[in-house]
């Protein structure tokens, strides 16, 4: 990996830590409106992007989260398969709204992961829960796609690694 790659990842991760840390009372509720999940969408323009978005996950996780382990498990696992099923998509689909779009799904869909974390964790009921944290996955993700699509305008994400 370039030297270019992993300075990149790393501010990515201290990125998401820090607007993690700014929203931390809203982060790691039920409902989650976690605003730098829209990082999400960064592995659109360049798959390299999944190790600093999923290395700012698990910090945050482990720095932020109350529920510790548990989220360190669920909440990595569940940006890893997300990012791996859109970086997948991404080799078929080139339209690069298209893939915003499903990312904003995906993400969304997989929620149910961490409704299965907090089932475990604090007894929430699961389909409630699933409901809330994929309501406020789905908020963030999809006011993040104009907003990542235009700064991707200015910034050229898939130059930048």
């Amino acid at each position: 990996m370039k030297s270019n790659t992993i300075v990149v990842n790393a501010l990515l991760a201290a990125l998401y830590i820090t607007v993690s840390m700014v929203i931390q009372p809203f982060g790691f509720t039920n409902v989650q409106f976690r605003i730098p999940e829209m990082f999400n969408h960064l592995v659109v323009f360049n798959k390299k992007y999944f190790f600093g978005i999923v290395l700012g996950v698990f910090l945050s996780n482990l720095f932020f989260s109350p529920l510790g382990i548990y989220d360190l498990v669920f909440g990595v696992a569940h940006s890893a398969i997300s990012l791996g099923i859109i970086i997948f998509l991404a080799k078929y689909i080139k339209n690069i709204w298209v893939l915003l779009v499903l990312n904003t799904l995906i993400f969304t869909f997989n929620m149910f992961i961490i409704a299965f974390e907090l089932n475990l964790a604090l007894g929430l009921p699961f389909l409630f829960t699933w409901l809330t944290t994929a309501a406020g996955e789905f908020v963030v993700l999809a006011v993040g796609i104009p907003v990542m699509y235009a700064l991707n305008q200015r910034l050229h994400f898939h130059k930048l690694l």
